[in-house]
C-alpha cells in the first residue's frame, strides 16, 4: 500500500499539494524502457521475472517506445558507435525522463578500458541513478529502481523548468 503524502484529513476529504500528488502518481507508474546490450540485459530479465517481479514497484509495463517510456535503463557494454543511438532514444523520450545506468560497463566502461567502448554513459547523457556490479543482482536492480522512484516522488513540478537543469541540458549539447 501507498503512503498518502501529508496533507489535510477531513471528513470525505483529502487536500495536498499538487507536486506531492503527482510525485506520488509518477513513481508509482514508472515506463521502463530497457536499453540492454550484454549480461546485465540477462539479470535483468532475473529482475522482471516472477521471482523478483519488477511490477511490484508499478513498473507493470516495459516499454519498447522511447515516446511512451519516461525510465531509460541502460544495461551492459555501450560501445562508442552505440553513443549516438543512445542519445538518440534519450531526447525522443518525452519530459519528464530518468536515467539509471545498470553495471559497471554503462557506469564506467567496466573491465573494457578500450578505444572502442564509452567509458561511462555520463559523458553523453545525464544520468540520475547508478547502480553497481558485474553484473548487478536483480536486489541491486531493485534498489537503482526504488532510488529513481524516491527522485521521482520529491521532484518538484517546477524542476525542469529552471536554470539549473536548463544549464545541465546545456553541458550535454541538449537544448
Amino acid at each position: 500500500m501507498v503512503d498518502m503524502p501529508p496533507g489535510h484529513t477531513g471528513d470525505g476529504f483529502f487536500a495536498t499539494k499538487l507536486s506531492d500528488a503527482v510525485g506520488l502518481a509518477r513513481k508509482n507508474s514508472m515506463w521502463p524502457l530497457p536499453f540492454a546490450t550484454s549480461c546485465c540485459g540477462i539479470e535483468f530479465m532475473a529482475t522482471m521475472a516472477s521471482h523478483y517481479d519488477l511490477a511490484r514497484f508499478g513498473a507493470e509495463r516495459l516499454g519498447f517506445s522511447p515516446r511512451q517510456c519516461d525510465l531509460l535503463m541502460v544495461m551492459g557494454t555501450i560501445a562508442k558507435k552505440m553513443g549516438p543511438i543512445l542519445k538518440q532514444v534519450y531526447l525522443q523520450m518525452a519530459e519528464p525522463r530518468w536515467v539509471m545506468a545498470v553495471g559497471a560497463c554503462a557506469s564506467s566502461g567496466g573491465i573494457f578500458d578500450s578505444y572502442s567502448v564509452l567509458q561511462g554513459i555520463d559523458q553523453i547523457i545525464p544520468v540520475d541513478v547508478y547502480v553497481p556490479g558485474c553484473p548487478p543482482r536483480p536486489e541491486g536492480i531493485l534498489d537503482g529502481f526504488m532510488r529513481i522512484q524516491d527522485l521521482v516522488g520529491e521532484e518538484s513540478i517546477r524542476r525542469r523548468n529552471g536554470e539549473r537543469y536548463r544549464e545541465l541540458m546545456q553541458s550535454y549539447g541538449i537544448r
